[in-house]
């Protein structure tokens, strides 16, 4: 098996990635629908609506942080899975019902997406930090990656699928079907077998282990500088279905059909960018700073497009070097941090990333409201170019980096490191010495 495909030699992982894609399919298609009623059925094309309804699914992120980390190292991973995919199969049905029934009105919708958005932080760093449990640790980046990939596929077809149902049966058949889907996820858990999985340090009862996840990550000055840039990206880049509808919509005036199509265009981009990520055998700050500055140029180059299928083609960069750079960072952070400290970390990392929500969407449909969308992706360009600038500031100060040409590299471009060159695991680890003691405290 190659390089790029080598954690589906592992049994239990094959199981979680087909039950995985099957779910997020569906996942995908409900989130089409609702963005889709909420911008064209119950609000007169209200891009501010839409941002409410996401501040409200992904606020539970930022909020329950220390709650949920906590629970990611302390309970049985496997079965907290179980619970939350049955929870999100639930809400998913149950929204679908008030839409087939005629009575869904747009405070529904933001109920309905504040309580799936507690479902999801719950789920969130559970689901990160389970696939440490099915593969080794020399195949956590891989895996990291390919459950991307899983995503973004499923990203590829759920949103275009979701369209062509919307026009032909409507909106609350989506919903059902995606509650459907979650059977998928469910029977994979069952059948995973849990003999085979890689044992995972349990926390044990104690006070203070909040404050000792924190403490770890302020030693970790690489990976305060991830943080940052994930929040700023995550925060005003992360905004697609912000960017994507209203682009769709009011500036090209299309309907549903060319709205699904667009997302599934973005995500071919993305499944690129995942399977490049898949294929790196080490993770390196490098390219999270590389591919942010990418971002923050192609969301520039999608503001200043003239039609509809340039603004499709330029999408494909977009989600490629936005998956190259989440994947990268994800995947470092997971396989730098010690086993007993990962669920909490992963915990505020998903938090920082997608929590931002809450600030970054209102913000940004205002701008798409007030501006116009054009200039709602232009905030989105200011923050991949400000996240590559904060990692290159820190880089330079910290280890003198410097770019120079060398004949061994693809483009003949490549960044130098003076003085100690130490490599980005070493850079990493550097720090792990000094609270050694908190971590094995917390196992």
């Amino acid at each position: 098996m190659s390089a790029m495909f080598r954690s589906l030699r592992i049994a239990n992982y094959r199981l979680w990635f087909a039950g995985a894609l099957v779910s997020n399919t569906g996942a995908w298609m409900q989130r089409t629908a609702q963005d889709w009623i909420v911008l064209t059925e119950l609000t007169d094309k209200d891009a501010a609506a839409l941002g409410i309804t996401m501040a409200l699914q992904f606020g539970p992120l930022l909020v329950m942080v220390p709650l949920t980390g906590l629970m990611a190292d302390r309970f049985d991973r496997r079965r907290l899975l179980m619970w939350t995919q049955t929870a999100s199969a639930v809400l998913a049905l149950g929204l679908g019902a008030l839409v087939l029934s005629g009575a869904v009105q747009l405070w529904h919708v933001y109920v309905f997406a504040l309580l799936l958005g507690i479902v999801t932080a719950i789920d969130t760093p559970v689901r990160q930090t389970f696939v440490s449990e099915l593969v080794p640790d020399t195949d956590i980046s891989n895996a990291v990656a390919l459950n991307s990939t899983s995503f973004q596929s499923a990203r590829l077809v759920g949103p275009a699928v979701a369209g062509l149902l919307i026009a032909a049966i409507g909106s609350g058949w989506v919903f059902v079907i995606n509650g459907a889907s979650f059977a998928g996820v469910l029977l994979s858990l069952v059948l995973i077998r849990r003999d085979r999985l890689v044992a995972a340090p349990r926390l044990k009862k104690a006070r203070g282990q909040i404050r000792d996840g924190l403490r770890y990550v302020r030693s970790r000055p690489d990976l305060v500088i991830v943080l940052v840039m994930v929040f700023l990206v995550g925060t005003f880049g992360f905004n697609f279905p912000i960017f994507i509808s209203t682009m769709s919509t009011v500036e090209f005036g299309k309907g549903a059909t060319e709205f699904g199509v667009l997302s599934s265009i973005m995500a071919a981009g993305a499944v690129t960018g995942s399977l490049l990520a898949a294929r790196r055998e080490r993770v390196r700050l490098a390219v999270i700073l590389l591919a942010a500055g990418g971002f923050g140029i192609a969301c520039a180059l999608a503001a200043i497009t003239p039609n509809y299928w340039l603004f499709a083609i330029v999408l494909v960069l977009v989600g490629a070097t936005s998956l190259t750079m989440m994947n990268t960072a994800n995947a470092y952070v997971q396989t730098t941090t010690v086993p007993a400290m990962r669920g909490r970390v992963m915990a505020l990392y998903m938090a920082i990333f997608a929590g931002g929500t809450p600030i970054g969407a209102p913000i940004v449909g205002w701008v798409a409201n007030t501006l116009g969308p054009r200039w709602a992706l232009g905030i989105g360009a200011l923050s991949g170019v400000a996240a590559a600038a904060v990692a290159l500031t820190w880089l330079v100060a910290s280890k003198g980096m410097r770019l120079g040409r060398s004949a061994d590299s693809r483009f003949g471009i490549r960044l130098h490191f003076d003085g100690n060159p130490k490599t980005d695991r070493e850079l990493a680890t550097q720090e792990i010495s000094t609270v050694q003691g908190t971590a094995e405290r917390t196992s």
